[in-house]
């Protein structure tokens, strides 16, 4: 995520509740008539499950990109898709990084009806920061994050849903792809951030692959975690916004999600937008008090499990097996 733009985007664009013409304005009741009226058709996510993958990644230690733990935390992503029925796909590539003109990175691809024309995309990505430079202690600001919400939060959720994937499948295809290598850049850089996602949507694991849109998680498991509509998202897709925080209302997830807009951010989504041509979303935890936009614990040494919060983990991964389960 590219630190400079978001910060200058945040600031330079204050959070409003838009007109009803472009965003629609929370009500006080949440629609009780519409929740009255919905049923829910997916099977239940559980958020304990979720949390215990965030965990698992968690003990291997800071998962920086072509590091030890990144490595071994790999081939536990790849072997926990393949236990749950997964067509698992490693694409191992070496990309372009200020540090390391050829640096190795694994995008991790797990397909569900690999045959079905119709397919959603849902991504994160899974590595962890080498540096904690917005720690307020100077001397954490070299050492690698455990990134236990950005990185392995999106990942965890995955994991369960690719659970529940596995013991009943939906009627469209579904793509988990989890990206390396995006959290090693420095502002002073350009592109220098979500090199896994530019690799990938420069070179598709399948010649032609389409989605019909997709979903990207970044930071999702938080304490008092808000979820508001990000710019770059209402740009490129906001049907699918709608489509996924109506949903979140109506599942009873309306203290996550808010029809906010808040400026536009560089994360994976964008790169997958503009180069793969297909419509993404980015599902992020956004703080109107952190000084950043992002939650406090943001790319410092305290991204750690005493922020990972199950009802936060229960909202977004329910609100997303819901998107699929209803897809024709």
């Amino acid at each position: 995520m590219n630190l400079k733009k978001k910060i200058l985007n945040y600031f330079s664009l204050l959070l409003v509740i838009t007109s009803c013409t472009d965003v629609p304005e929370i009500q006080n009741k949440n629609s009780d008539i519409q929740q009255a009226a919905f049923k829910k058709t997916s099977p239940e996510f559980n958020s304990d499950s979720a949390y215990f993958f965030i965990q698992k990644q968690v003990d291997f230690g800071s998962r920086v990109t072509a590091s030890s733990a990144n490595l071994k935390c790999a081939n536990w992503i790849v072997s926990q898709f393949k236990k749950y029925g997964a067509h698992t796909i490693e694409q191992k590539a070496e990309v372009k990084h200020f540090d390391n003109p050829k640096l190795p990175i694994i995008n991790i691809i797990a397909e569900y009806n690999p045959e079905a024309k119709k397919r959603i995309l849902i991504c994160t990505h899974w590595d962890s920061r080498p540096y904690a430079d917005n720690d307020s202690l100077e001397t954490n600001r070299n050492k690698p994050i455990l990134a236990a919400d950005d990185g392995a939060s999106g990942v965890g959720i995955m994991l369960e849903m690719a659970r529940i994937l596995n013991k009943k499948l939906p009627n469209v295809g579904v793509d988990f792809i989890c990206f390396d290598a995006e959290d090693l850049g420095k502002s002073e850089y350009e592109n220098s951030f979500c090199l896994g996602s530019q690799y990938w949507s420069k070179n598709l694991h399948k010649p032609n692959y389409k989605a019909e849109f997709g979903i990207l998680m970044d930071m999702v498991g938080g304490k008092n975690a808000k979820f508001v509509w990000e710019e770059t998202s209402v740009d490129y897709a906001e049907p699918v916004l709608r489509k996924v925080w109506d949903l979140a209302i109506n599942l009873g997830f309306s203290n996550w999600f808010y029809y906010y807009k808040k400026g536009g951010i560089t994360d994976d989504h964008l790169y997958i937008n503009e180069l793969a041509k297909i419509p993404t979303i980015d599902i992020i935890h956004y703080s109107e008090t952190s000084g950043t936009g992002f939650a406090p614990w943001w790319h410092t040494a305290n991204d750690n499990m005493n922020n990972i919060d199950r009802n936060t983990l229960k909202a977004v991964g329910q609100t997303l097996l819901e998107v699929i389960y209803r897809e024709q």
